[in-house]
Formats: C-alpha cells, structure tokens, sequence
C-alpha cells in the first residue's frame, strides 16, 4: 500500500534537488470517433478529448498542491491518426486541427499521435498522411508527431526512412522563422512501445484501454546529489545508491498515477522511470554522469557510465511500482539538458559519441541541431543507423534532429522552455543516397523469429 509517508520523504528532494513528475499523460481511444467523412471525424474527435480530458489539467494541479510534486506537464496522447483518417487521408490535417484546437481550450501542454506505424510497409494512405506531417505541425502549437519505421520483429522499413528524411527537411523549412521548431515536435522511432508518456512520441496503442493514466517521473538531480555522498565508492556501491534513489523517486510517481486515474476515472496504465532533464542547473543526466568520475560528459568512459545509470535506474524504479512500461531509463536530449548543451558547446561530445550512448540509454539521437544544409539522405541515413541499433539490440530508439534553417555549426538554436536550446553539431559529409536510394526492408535479425 502507498500513503502519504511515501511523498513526504521526497520533500527534500523536491525543494533543493529539482524532483518532479515530469508528466501525467492521458491516453485516448479514437477508434470510436471514425465516421463517414473528415469533417464529422474532425468533431468527434474534439469532442471526445473535451470530454474525456476535461479535467485533467484541473486533477494534476490539485495532486500537486495535495502532495507538494510539481507536476510539470499535462498530457494527452491519442491512438495514431493514420489510422483514424485511413479513408480519407489527403484531409488528415484536419483531425490534427481538431486535436490541437482541443488542448489549446483545455490548458493541455503537449498532445501526441499525430503518428503512424509503418514498420513492415507503407500502405497507401499512411504515406499520404505523412505527407501531411511538416504543414502540420507549422500550424499547429501543442501537437506532436511520430513515425515508427523499424521493430526488430519486422526489419527496418528503408523506403519510410527515405521518406522520413525529406519529411524532416519540410519540417524544418516550414518552420524556419522558429529555428525550424516543427522538427522539435517529430520523432521517428525503432521499435515504439504503445505507453510512452514523453512528448513528441507518445501516442496511445491500440491494444490499450480506453482511457489510461501514464506518468513519468523524473529526478536526474536527486540522483546527482545523492551520489555527492558516496564521492570514493566503488561503482557497485554507487549502483546501489542509485537504485534506493529511483525506488524513492518512483513510489512518488505510482502514487501519483494511481490517485490520477482514480479521480479521472481511467484506468491506471504505467509509471515510466526515465530520468528526463531539463535545462535548468541542477536537472541533468550529464552530470550525474560526471559525478560518477567523468571528466566532462563525451570523453571515453561516457558509455559504460551511462549504462549503469540506466540499468540501476530500472532496477530500483521496478520494485517501486505495480506497473513500469513506457521508455523508462535516462533521456540524453541534448537542447534539453544543461550539461549536455555545455559539452557539445565545448566540441567534447559529438554526433558519433551520442549515437554509441544510445545503445544502452532509454531512447536515442534526441533534439540535436544540425546544418540546416543537411541533405535529407543524410538524415535518413541518421536515422537508419539508429534504427539498426534498436532492431538488433531489440529495444526502443529514436531520431529527433533539428537541421536548423540557415545555420551552421557553431551557430545555435533556441526553443525556450523544456525544449531549450543547443549548438549546432557537424555531421559526416560522406554521401549515403545511393544507400538509402536503394528503399526496400532491411530484414529482421536471425534472433527476432520467436513464436
């Protein structure tokens, strides 16, 4: 049983240690909203987030003020629209109006699943729908888009990652006068799970219930500080530190997703583990990892500190909650953490080096800017390497890069907010079209046919 007494010894780690639940993320059926044409479909679908969604931002804010945990971010995720618009996909953005015109009423921070699953192959109408992704999200504020091109039980989907890469390129250029903002909003996953509550790639599976409650919990700082304690142990004993950490942190995090969904009546999904920093001193993943004996995040050593982060992480997280899922380990965005910002400022990380990290962390290549020149096979080819990494090693990645309009390296980007702001990083100049020009599926591994 969880009661207050679980909260009130993370007061501590709230006021000096930048302790929050990072989301409470409301999970939406739109399976019922299907009707005869775009427009009737557009409706349904707002009126059934309105409904549905009324009070969540007035249920998260009473949690917070009742426990005395921030709760950052109100959230909703929907099932993925390419399978709401399938009949009439060249009007899709119209349901993607109605969604963001419905958290914009409801006070909703981020809503996701404009998205589509294209993993094994392109039907027709999801590759129109994609079409639609770049003028979407230009227009929209609040909504956020995902496309899954890989799973490691199917192979990787090379004709969606070609397609991906200019979709990215739109993306940018249509937002161009906001530092091209609308790749901010579009992450292209390999292998995505159905209960992420992170923003931009949550959307709501289709095995799911109705209407679910997902939470993520986030403490990077409160990890940092406690291993300021153990400076001389030994990194069995600084494991073990992190792990009574995240068990305190999430006890927080399932107490929280379980009155939410009680007084929203929905029903309880997930706590997600992942440690998601922000921008501010104090909040980074970074650090922590510099706390570990890193001289600055990027140097050699940065991998194998990075997996026993993540691995300590769930391990402690795990036995705190009745139910984990999501992404759940440590986020490494690079705009949205300060030590990571810092690092890549400096040159003392790069592009190869984050891409290595994201074989043991939670995600990915996450909000990296670079040249707006960028060709779109080169980010393609970004994200086909990463999606490799996620197939082979079955595990969640991800691709969310910025080719920042008009800039170079050394010049930067600025978000504001939880997005912040990063440098803009090199890439490789080496030409990958005819790689990626080739299309077709890069066949599942010999490991993925269990049955």
């Amino acid at each position: 049983m969880f009661n207050q007494f679980d909260v009130l010894e993370t007061i501590e780690m709230v006021e000096k240690e930048h302790l929050d639940i990072r989301t409470v993320t409301m999970g939406l059926s739109l399976l019922s909203c299907i009707r005869g044409n775009a427009e009737q479909t557009a409706q349904a679908v707002y009126d059934l987030v309105m409904k549905k969604a009324e009070n969540l931002v007035k249920t998260a804010e009473g949690l917070s003020r009742e426990y005395g945990i921030p709760i950052v971010n109100k959230r909703v995720s929907v099932t993925p629209v390419s399978l709401i618009t399938a009949s009439f996909p060249q009007k899709s953005a119209l349901i993607g109006t109605a969604l963001d015109h419905a958290a914009r009423e409801l006070g909703i921070d981020f809503l996701g699943g404009y998205s589509a699953l294209v993993h094994k192959g392109t039907a027709e109408y999801e590759r129109e729908f994609i079409k639609s992704i770049p003028e979407v999200l230009a227009r929209t504020e609040r909504l956020c888009s995902s496309v899954n091109v890989g799973s490691s039980r199917s192979g990787i989907n090379m004709d969606a990652v070609r397609q991906m890469g200019e979709i990215v390129k739109e993306a940018a250029a249509l937002t161009k006068d906001r530092d091209g903002l609308g790749c901010a909003k579009l992450v292209i996953f390999c292998n995505a799970v159905e209960d992420n509550p992170f923003m931009a790639g949550a959307f709501h599976g289709i095995g799911e219930a109705d209407t679910v409650i997902n939470v993520g919990v986030s403490g990077p700082g409160v990890v940092q500080h406690a291993l300021k304690f153990v400076p001389e142990a030994d990194l069995t004993d600084a494991a073990e530190v992190i792990k009574r950490t995240a068990f305190k942190i999430t006890r927080a995090g399932q107490l929280i997703a379980k009155e939410a969904a009680s007084r929203l009546g929905a029903r309880f999904g997930i706590v997600d583990l992942s440690l998601a920093p922000t921008p501010a001193r104090g909040d980074s993943v970074a650090h922590i990892l510099e706390e570990l004996g890193l001289e600055v995040v990027g140097c050699h050593g940065t991998t194998a500190a990075l997996a026993m982060l993540n691995d300590a992480v769930k391990k402690g997280g795990v036995m705190a909650s009745s139910r984990v899922g999501g992404l759940s380990g440590a986020f490494i965005p690079v705009s949205e953490d300060i030590g990571m910002i810092e690092s890549a400022t400096a040159g003392k990380i790069t592009l190869d080096k984050l891409e290595a990290m994201t074989c043991v962390c939670s995600v990915g290549l996450d909000m990296i800017a670079i040249p707006g020149d960028t060709p779109a096979s080169t980010i393609s080819a970004i994200i086909a390497d990463e999606a490799a990494i996620g197939m082979i090693n079955n595990k969640t990645t991800a691709v969310r890069v910025i080719p920042a309009p008009g800039k170079t390296v050394g010049d930067e980007v600025e978000f504001g907010g939880l997005l912040g702001r990063a440098p803009v990083m090199p890439v490789h100049t080496g030409d990958a079209s005819k790689f990626i020009g080739r299309g077709g599926l890069i066949p599942a591994p010999i490991h993925s046919f269990k049955n």
